[in-house]
């Protein structure tokens, strides 16, 4: 069985160091496990019920729900803005979180890692990313936490594919999701 993870990366800026690290977990994801990075979070507009119809849920909106609906798992890549999560990821998961009680999101294995230029590394971000993926049913795992800090000098001359640590530890993460995943459609599986 192969596992689809869909990442969401929190910032919309193509050279940013999250964005960087989705793609290492794309290029190192273990056999048997597929990661997708799922462009257009900044044209998603913002959440609103008004816009929120049975018959007219914009474009962007519609296809994130869609892949997070058809994925196994979902990795969310948090940057640190202004000490909380980035509104492009926040408006995501609000999207995610409807109709309420039957989202994409609701049952799903979600796992909150990422980088920043401060000297945590975005933990605050990460905190307010799971209680925000918990509160729209997502089941985040919390014991999978990568919070890789001083981003701006620890990538500065290289991807972080190139990184060795921060490798083994994403693929780390990647794979324990992975696992969360398998677990959770085994446990669906019995109870059916």
């Amino acid at each position: 069985m192969s596992i689809r993870i869909v990442a969401l990366v929190g910032s919309a800026r193509s050279g940013s160091h999250n964005r960087q690290l989705a793609e290492t977990a794309v290029k190192l994801a273990p056999e048997g496990v597929e990661v997708q990075l799922h462009e257009g979070l900044a044209q998603v507009p913002f959440y609103n019920e008004d816009i929120d119809v049975e018959d007219g849920v914009p474009q962007h909106a519609a296809a994130l729900r869609e892949v997070v609906a058809h994925a196994d798992a979902v990795l969310l890549f948090v940057p640190e803005y202004n000490g909380t999560m980035s509104a492009v990821l926040k408006n995501a998961i609000d999207w995610l979180s409807r109709p309420f009680g039957a989202g994409a999101l609701a049952g799903k294995p979600v796992a909150v890692i990422g980088t920043s230029g401060g000297q945590y590394g975005g933990v605050w971000a990460h905190e307010d990313a799971r209680k925000a993926a918990k509160a729209a049913g997502g089941a985040v795992i919390e014991d999978i936490t990568l919070s890789i800090p001083d981003s701006l000098n620890r990538f500065a001359g290289i991807h972080p594919l190139d990184d060795r640590e921060v490798a083994t530890e994403l693929v780390s993460a990647v794979g324990r999701l992975a696992q969360a995943a398998q677990r959770a459609a085994k446990e669906a599986t019995a109870a059916r």
